[in-house]
């Protein structure tokens, strides 16, 4: 007689293990969530003006918004003026190497905009650049 492997009574023998499946997908799972770049976006829209010459920055960055009422929001929240260098410099304690972009209203006073410079600047970020649209 022959000896026949006979199929173990848990297993069909048309059934297909998809363990090794589900093990590559939470492999997939793991590594798109550790590579993905978490932006804290500023919470608010402003009407950025336009410039001939823009260049495209890194996917990690702090964004800070300025509206044409003098409002400064980071995060979805109105900081004011006073109180955006304590944020930026709890974010830059991260990674000093994060560089500050201004999204300034094209109506903002120009008084704001360079007071959120100053504070920035006093928060010590390395990089501090304005966002403007592309034409």
């Amino acid at each position: 007689m022959k000896n026949k492997k006979s199929p173990t009574t848990n297993e069909a023998p048309g059934d297909i293990n998809i363990s090794p499946l589900i093990d590559m997908v939470f492999i997939l799972l793991i590594f798109f969530i550790v590579t993905t770049v978490f932006v804290k976006e500023p919470g608010v829209e402003v009407d950025r003006p336009s410039a001939a010459n823009s260049l495209d920055l890194e996917k990690n960055v702090i964004l800070i918004a300025v509206t044409d009422q003098g409002n400064v929001f980071y995060g979805g929240k109105d900081y004011g003026i006073s109180g955006i260098r304590s944020q930026v410099r709890r974010v830059l304690a991260g990674n000093p190497n994060y560089p500050v972009i201004i999204q300034a209203d094209q109506n903002a006073r120009a008084e704001t905009v360079i007071r959120l410079v100053d504070e920035v600047k006093l928060a010590k970020a390395k990089s501090i650049h304005l966002s403007t649209l592309a034409r």
